[in-house]
């Protein structure tokens, strides 16, 4: 029965339909609390607060959370046990509430850098980057980065390489050094492109024209927002309104 239940409930989860998702994995997670074993317990309540969470429901995927860490932690089983406490940090990230995920972040990275599971630690160095940023601890912050960047190019995480170039953008021009951010936008373009990810690209170009706007480089501006109406051309659409007026003022400007 449990079987069933969760094969519906990835079904669903696929589809995107989260309501009828969650009553399917919540089914299962009654089947397993009466005949399966405390991993397969485990698993489904998992499966329940990561649903919980896309739905926005973050006590009661808390809750799931941290009931699926009990029975790791029972069963010590050190990879499980790390994936859930980067499960419950991105929660409270998620939830606004980046104070509480940092020191189940830090548990997790205690847990990993053992077990050298780079594609995990790269995810974990970027959130907690993201959060000294947020502190403007941008010296940390920076080191945070250039070991997601290490540990995403060990297991060749072109994915993750792209959103942490563009993120450590982010922090350089908020810090104040726009060289850095040039740099860090322009690595995350190429790989935006090697990942055929248009609208990926798009933000970033977006952040560079951004930045040479206020360098007062009108052609390398120009250059991005032209970029711009290509990717948007490129994918069937009409370059967006605010995309041909920027163009044409930028134009204006330079002509």
């Amino acid at each position: 029965m449990a079987e069933n239940d969760k094969h519906r409930a990835r079904i669903f989860l696929h589809r995107g339909d989260l309501l009828q998702a969650r009553a399917a994995w919540e089914a299962a997670v009654k089947d397993d609390r009466r005949t399966g074993t405390p991993r397969e317990l485990s698993n489904s309540l998992g499966n329940l607060g990561n649903t919980l969470a896309l739905a926005g429901a973050f006590e009661k995927a808390e809750a799931c959370y941290k009931e699926v860490l009990a029975i790791q932690r029972d069963e010590r089983d050190p990879h499980a046990i790390a994936h859930t406490l980067v499960n419950l940090g991105n929660l409270y990230i998620g939830a606004d509430k980046p104070e509480k995920a940092r020191p189940y972040y830090l548990e997790a990275l205690d847990l990993l850098k053992p077990l050298n599971d780079h594609r995990a630690l790269g995810i974990l160095y970027h959130n907690l980057a993201l959060e000294e940023a947020r502190l403007r601890q941008w010296e940390e912050s920076v080191r945070l980065f250039t070991q997601a960047l290490d540990s995403h190019r060990v297991v060749g995480n072109e994915e993750g390489l792209a959103g942490t170039y563009s993120q450590m953008g982010k922090m350089f021009l908020d810090s104040g050094r726009s060289v850095e951010a040039e740099r860090c936008f322009n690595n995350a373009t190429e790989h935006f492109i090697k990942l055929g990810n248009p609208a990926g690209e798009a933000a970033v170009l977006r952040e560079l024209a951004d930045l040479y706007e206020q360098r007062q480089d009108t052609i390398a501006a120009v250059r991005c927002v032209e970029r711009l109406h290509h990717l948007a051309l490129g994918t069937g659409r009409a370059p967006s309104a605010e995309d041909r007026d920027r163009l044409a003022r930028l134009r204006a400007a330079h002509s």
